[in-house]
């Protein structure tokens, strides 16, 4: 258990590296009139969070191809962060480690089973980085997500996956003592496109390992999952040119109606409880039950994103009228 905290510790000391010393001027988040903050404030928080879990996995995981596409990953995304990177290279690189990762780690599949899974992973690459907008936000979805891994795969009686999810949960802990509201810090490309790929690439390997069903990596990040999905078809149902940073995502929503970073992050922290205590608890339950449960879930959240909805409309046609 001792890797636990040292990802804890690496994280925790490169973070005041990257705030103590000149470091701090990697790469910078200035705002702008997307941005749901005010300050230029240091987008490196990810780099101390990945450090932590690569020092952690190198003692425990024999999956060293699984870390040098995670370090492929972070050097593409640490590039983007502090020159900027056209797209098409962003993309090409993605496809590339999850189509490897899919391919070294699920060969049982048939051929379009595997077109499925990489591009469900590519998406999730993707989402991570799209909800990480909020003070806390994805740093809280690594803490909870990966935790609730962990604890799936040891009550498997995998406890290398078990260590290998629990310590990116650690890790992401001392992140969020400075990118809790106000942040000091955030965790960049760098950061949550390597998560993102996390969280897609360890469901699949529970699932290919018979560590938990298809549908639990699903509902432990559907936090995520859903607000970024939904967000995604509206815009694409407009025509927005999708890949442009916005703020219409239902978080964003939240915080210019009113609701601070602090109160939709503690609410999204909830969230997250619920849903990864709900998966655990599925795990062992009849598939009646589970489907009841899942089925409920689906209703929950259709109901919240109408409320938001209709909250937002409200505000636009209340703006307009004066």
């Amino acid at each position: 258990m001792w890797h636990l905290a040292l990802s804890f510790i690496v994280s925790l000391v490169l973070l005041l590296l990257l705030l103590k010393t000149r470091l701090i001027n990697i790469a910078l988040d200035r705002p702008n009139h997307r941005s749901l903050h005010k300050n230029v404030v240091p987008r490196t928080g990810g780099l101390a969070v990945l450090a932590g879990v690569f020092i952690s996995w190198s003692f425990m995981a024999q999956e060293w191809a699984w870390l040098l596409l995670i370090v492929f990953l972070m050097a593409v995304s640490l590039i983007d962060d502090v020159r900027g990177l056209s797209i098409r290279w962003r993309f090409l690189a993605q496809i590339l480690v999850c189509a490897i990762f899919v391919t070294t780690h699920a060969s049982n599949l048939t051929w379009w089973m595997s077109v499925i899974v990489v591009l469900a992973m590519l998406w999730m690459v993707n989402l991570y980085n799209f909800m990480d907008g909020a003070d806390g936000l994805a740093g809280g979805m690594a803490l909870f997500g990966f935790g609730f891994y962990a604890l799936a795969a040891y009550m498997a009686g995998d406890l290398n996956l078990a260590l290998m999810a629990g310590s990116i949960s650690c890790a992401a802990l001392p992140f969020l003592l400075f990118n809790f509201s106000p942040a000091r810090i955030f965790m960049g490309d760098a950061g949550s496109i390597p998560l993102g790929f996390l969280a897609g690439s360890m469901g699949l390997y529970g699932w290919q390992n018979n560590t938990w069903p298809i549908w639990f990596p699903v509902l432990v990040f559907s936090t995520f999952v859903i607000d970024a999905t939904v967000t995604i078809l509206k815009r694409l149902f407009n025509r927005e040119k999708i890949w442009q940073a916005h703020k219409s995502h239902y978080y964003q929503r939240l915080i210019q109606m009113g609701d601070s970073h602090k109160k939709t992050t503690i609410m999204e922290y909830g969230l997250m409880l619920a849903t990864g205590l709900s998966a655990t608890f599925l795990l062992r339950q009849s598939i009646v039950l589970t489907i009841l449960i899942l089925f409920l879930w689906i209703l929950f959240y259709l109901a919240v994103m109408q409320n938001i909805d209709g909250r937002w409309r409200r505000k636009k046609s209340s703006a307009n009228a004066f």
